[in-house]
């Protein structure tokens, strides 16, 4: 997917609901599809594709990579490794949010239940009508496609203004809440998004949006039928005058990558105000003092952006500076976990260190107190975990937490000097029991550590050295020994 921002745009993923409340659901065996699925797990997660030349044709491709087609007797199939001509369907969006898809080469609609779905119907019913329940990580960048900026929370007007031109710090990070087929949009102080402009504490009616889809992109329509849009010199988002969406209307959602703080051995801020050179010099915490942190998905090292758009790089004499402008093997880093601090290893092979005067250079063969540094992440105050099978939440009747969910609970992350504690909607804290279960009702913090070693995926590691992880029967343990699927997680 194409996109005018700084960050990828993250690809439309969905659990697709029927008349029944169940979910479309595609079968590994025989490549068959059902609406039987009572929750969105792998199996009813669909990805939705863009023809190339007819930007209104779609395909949904299943979670084993194959298509969903139906022939000219409306019989359904998701077989298709590539998109064939009985793959194209047209969404036809409804005044309440839900969807028809609509074969088009064969003009009839798609609908059913249970295993008895056809796309016969030469008419929308009750039957072909289908809720869009977004599958990918609720927190995420949101840019105005008209006016390529970006939306932050502007706490001095009380508004979500629409005017970044790059997507800084915790301002700009949106949540996008899920409650009965509709959105929300809550800011990083937890207050949603009223379509009058307005910042309100509870979710109701005016803060609820149907989802819609243009060309890939997402137009966020109000209770009174008008549209999501940037208004004014500083891009207040608000409700327009429109009952169609146009460019103005529409949004993408990009990844929001982790942005982090560094304090050194001299206990001052990393920072890139004095000009290129990146020093250890400043006292307090701005955008100039805030980095992104950018993982290679290949190597799986790190790269750090700066505000103004460029990145660390290692230059001549071990020096690190802010100086390059694309990604090259230079402003590549590897990242050391020493629990409570890091250690940064350039491509020189050397750590960085803090001389004397602040600047960062990568001399040093071994780690002592100047190649350490506390790191903090400062874009997340809210977390949102979602492992292989699911979201992490509330177990129902127990103290723990499940993570096989297809709906998640907010968290708090609060920072601990280099350690984490994450507090529940109830505020107790997380902790591990002796039997290894990962329990929500902690009356004192305990510490949990970040380590941040894929792109877009964190292990959380326990105060004892072991990772949590998801288990079979989809309970949150905190015995994990090893880094594997079930204990790397989106946040």
């Amino acid at each position: 997917m194409p996109t005018n921002g700084i960050n990828r745009a993250l690809k439309l993923q969905f659990g697709l609901i029927n008349y029944e409340s169940r979910y479309l659901t595609a079968e590994a065996f025989g490549f068959k599809v059902n609406a039987s699925g009572v929750s969105m797990k792998k199996k009813q997660i669909w990805t939705l594709e863009h023809d190339e030349q007819d930007g209104q044709v779609v395909f949904l491709r299943s979670h084993l990579g194959r298509y969903l087609a139906s022939d000219k007797d409306g019989k359904m199939t998701c077989g298709a490794e590539k998109p064939d001509p009985d793959c194209r369907f047209l969404i036809v969006p409804q005044s309440d949010g839900r969807w028809a898809l609509q074969s088009e080469p064969y003009l009839r609609y798609f609908g059913g239940s249970a295993d008895y779905l056809s796309c016969f119907a030469q008419a929308i019913g009750e039957q072909e009508l289908w809720a869009v329940h977004l599958a990918l990580h609720p927190q995420a960048s949101l840019l105005s496609v008209a006016r390529k900026r970006y939306a932050h929370l502007s706490s001095s007007d009380g508004e979500i203004s629409v005017d970044s031109n790059i997507p800084w710090g915790v301002d700009s990070l949106v949540t996008l809440v899920y409650l009965d087929g509709k959105y929300s949009l809550k800011t990083c102080d937890s207050r949603f998004l009223s379509n009058d402009g307005k910042l309100v504490k509870e979710n109701t009616n005016t803060t609820s949006f149907t989802l819609e889809l243009k060309s890939g992109k997402l137009a966020f329509k109000d209770c009174g039928g008008k549209y999501l849009t940037p208004v004014g010199p500083t891009g207040t988002l608000r409700s327009g005058r429109c009952s169609k969406p146009g460019k103005d209307e529409l949004f993408d959602l990009e990844e929001s990558h982790p942005q982090v703080v560094f304090q050194a051995a001299n206990k001052r801020f990393v920072s890139v105000k004095q000009g290129v050179s990146i020093s250890a010099n400043q006292d307090v915490e701005t955008d100039m003092e805030t980095f992104q942190m950018e993982i290679d998905k290949e190597s799986k090292r790190s790269m750090f952006r700066t505000n103004g758009g460029s990145y660390w790089t290692l230059v001549t004499h071990g020096e690190i500076q802010s100086t390059a402008t694309e990604v090259k093997v230079n402003t590549m880093f590897d990242i050391e976990w020493r629990g409570r601090r890091v250690a940064l290893k350039a491509s020189n092979g050397k750590y960085v260190c803090t001389k004397k005067n602040g600047q960062l250079s990568a001399v040093s063969d071994t780690v002592g107190d100047d190649e350490l540094f506390l790191m903090k992440l400062i874009n997340r105050p809210m977390l949102i975990l979602r492992g292989e099978t699911g979201f992490v939440c509330h177990h129902k009747n127990s103290n723990t937490l499940n993570a096989n969910r297809s709906v998640y609970d907010i968290f708090s992350l609060i920072f601990n000097d280099g350690a984490y504690n994450i507090k529940s909607v109830n505020g107790t804290f997380w902790y591990v029991s002796s039997s290894g279960l990962v329990c929500s009702d902690g009356e004192k913090p305990e510490d949990f550590f970040l380590e941040f070693l894929e792109h877009g995926r964190v292990a959380v590691k326990g105060s004892d050295g072991k990772y949590l992880r998801g288990d079979q029967g989809g309970t949150l343990m905190g015995d994990g020994t090893t880094i594997d699927v079930s204990s790397l997680w989106e946040y």
